[in-house]
């Protein structure tokens, strides 16, 4: 499964990854197509295809409308979303050309926000890769940055950050990319997450399942170092 950003465009959802349209550099579905993966690419809710059905809200005020349906319902956007991810997983391994033990998932920014928030509530995916995405609470609220809704789940920060979130993925192999220089990331949060991320696959004896390259001097992108990073990561836990 490859999820697709946000970037503020809720015209692009799956046809970016896809390979049709938009910035080449997040043809990520299609490219692991071409090494011989089944791939699927959803919309997220509010983007693409599952924007507002009735016209009556666009863009980023439909995401606002659905994010609030669910908090007073108590739920959040989160909840749909990893519910969503998890009925893509049923899908995939309804399809008799997929392996059920060599699942994965990949995402860019909101995607990979949607790669830790699933793989706690999704065994069935053994290897996963973040791109370029763990705000940390800590650094939401330092910062005052507007991050997107998925992010944002009512009382959680009481019991946690997100990277302890992304912790209870172990044991299975977890991967994540980061650019030094990217704002929605802020790296001195990333390097304090990743050594409790790391603590949690060591204390199960699973530290060989947990890796990160932090890239200098880059921004909120997928270089080509990042991309061959994710490339082998998928083979090695995959393919073998």
């Amino acid at each position: 499964c490859v999820w697709h950003q946000h970037a503020g465009q809720w015209a692009k959802g799956k046809s970016e990854p896809a390979g049709i349209g938009w910035d080449s550099m997040h043809h990520t579905g299609v490219a692991l197509c071409q090494e011989g993966y089944v791939v699927l690419c959803p919309d997220a809710l509010c983007f693409e295809d599952r924007q507002d059905s009735t016209g009556r809200l666009t863009n980023g005020n439909f995401e606002r409308f659905e994010f609030l349906r669910y908090v007073v319902d108590g739920k959040s956007m989160a909840w749909k979303n990893i519910l969503d991810m998890r009925r893509a997983v049923d899908y995939l391994i309804s399809r008799p050309e997929v392996s059920p033990e060599a699942m994965g998932c990949y995402g860019h920014s909101m995607g990979s926000t949607f790669t830790w928030l699933v793989g706690p509530w999704e065994p069935r995916l053994k290897c996963l890769v973040g791109n370029c995405c763990l705000p940390t609470y800590a650094g939401i609220h330092r910062e005052h940055m507007l991050h997107c809704f998925p992010n944002f789940i009512p009382g959680l920060y009481q019991y946690g950050d997100t990277y302890d979130v992304a912790a209870l993925i172990a044991p299975r192999a977890l991967h994540f990319n980061f650019g030094e220089l990217d704002k929605g990331s802020p790296i001195d949060e990333v390097r304090r997450g990743l050594p409790i991320i790391a603590r949690a696959y060591e204390s199960i004896h699973a530290e060989q399942n947990f890796s990160y390259f932090i890239q200098e001097q880059t921004g909120h992108v997928l270089s080509p170092e990042m991309w061959q990073r994710t490339r082998d990561w998928f083979a090695r836990h995959l393919r073998n």
